[in-house]
């Protein structure tokens, strides 16, 4: 039975982020989905028990076996999401954070969790998004991309982990070498959650600026 990709945005990132991504991956006949985090607008909403949810109904609503790839804060719902889910054959982290059980992305940076105030706001997305999230991504290209971004709420990056489906499930961790949006440091430390580690010389958004070498890199791996 043919294998699906389940792909799982980061913050501020809708599903057609990945629609490049997707297209070289029908190329190589391999079917794709991409989940709507609830708490990514627009009219973002919930926490990330919500965004789990969404992870885990997407994997459940596919009629066979599952890759998910989930990119930067997308690891955090995703690890929760697939969790226990039978179909659930391998999981990629795409320059992506690995939480264990009671981890946040607040602790894994060692940042104090704000008042509950601050966790039912926003959190701003930079002033040079250019820079720090497709440093490698064509001009018009990155526009549009800068142009699509939504906003995205606080509280699923302060929100702890209750499952860790990398545990149980086999993974590999995709490092972005030219990463300016999760330091490369920090990847290679998360990394060791895996069973596998792979590399891609890009920014922080490969399905961009390199979106057939990183669907190579996708086929390989599930391949294997």
């Amino acid at each position: 039975m043919t294998t699906t990709f389940v792909l799982v945005p980061g913050a501020w990132h809708r599903p057609s982020t990945f629609d490049l991504l997707r297209a070289e991956l029908q190329r190589l006949a391999r079917p794709s989905v991409a989940v709507k985090l609830p708490t990514t607008g627009p009219d973002p909403r919930g926490g990330l028990a919500e965004d789990a949810a969404a992870v885990r109904a997407a994997i459940e609503a596919v009629d066979g076996p599952v890759v998910v790839l989930a990119h930067s804060y997308g690891g955090i719902p995703a690890t929760q999401g697939a969790a226990g889910l039978p179909n659930v054959e391998h999981l990629i982290y795409l320059a992506a954070y690995v939480p264990d059980v009671g981890e946040s992305m607040f602790t894994i940076h060692g940042i104090p969790d704000p008042d509950d105030t601050a966790t039912d706001g926003l959190f701003p997305i930079g002033d040079d998004p250019r820079a720090q999230l497709y440093a490698d991504v064509p001009g018009p290209l990155a526009e549009q991309a800068i142009a699509d971004l939504v906003e995205q709420r606080v509280q699923p990056w302060v929100d702890r982990a209750s499952a860790a489906a990398w545990h149980t499930i086999p993974s590999t961790y995709i490092v972005t070498g030219q990463d300016a949006s999760l330091p490369v440091a920090l990847q290679e430390q998360m990394s060791a959650h895996a069973k596998q580690v792979r590399r891609i010389e890009t920014s922080h958004s490969p399905f961009l600026s390199r979106p057939a070498e990183l669907a190579a890199v996708l086929d390989e791996i599930v391949g294997r």
